[in-house]
């Protein structure tokens, strides 16, 4: 039954494939990243690229298309003035000027069901250009 591989949000089916590499990033720190499309025929939410440990937030940035929608999830480890290793996940929402108008709607009016899956987000942002999510506005939020 497809309830029992993907979960439903306004209208919306997440593959399990996205909770299962979600929970691997959050839990054991193997993914530095993951990037979600939405797959417009089937409408799932899908995983299209999943960053290694060893990545960076540029290499994540450069992951993203010029002229499609997608998500991402990044997990930012920093050091506090504290000198405390610490870690948060952020939520990318990133639609370019360059996507098609129907696309944009469907990232936006799918993307709380997708949050609401994702449990343990810290911060969010969304971006229309890579200005709009440079690592500095990552480093910004954790101050």
């Amino acid at each position: 039954m497809a309830l029992k591989t993907a979960s439903m949000m306004n209208g919306m089916w997440m593959t399990e494939e996205c909770k299962r590499s979600f929970m691997e990033m959050k839990w054991k720190k193997v993914h530095r990243y993951i990037v979600f499309k939405i797959e417009e025929k089937s409408k799932k939410v899908t995983v299209d690229k999943v960053g290694a440990a060893g990545e960076s937030y540029h290499d994540l940035a450069a992951s993203l298309p010029e002229d499609d929608c997608r998500y991402a999830v990044f997990d930012f480890d920093y050091v506090t003035v504290d000198n405390c290793r610490m870690s948060k996940l952020f939520f990318i929402t990133w639609s370019p000027e360059a996507s098609r108008i129907r696309e944009k709607m469907m990232y936006a009016t799918s993307k709380n069901g997708l949050r609401r899956v994702l449990e343990g987000i810290h911060y969010e942002l969304q971006a229309t250009d890579p200005t709009e999510m440079g690592f500095d506005k990552i480093q910004d939020r954790t101050k």
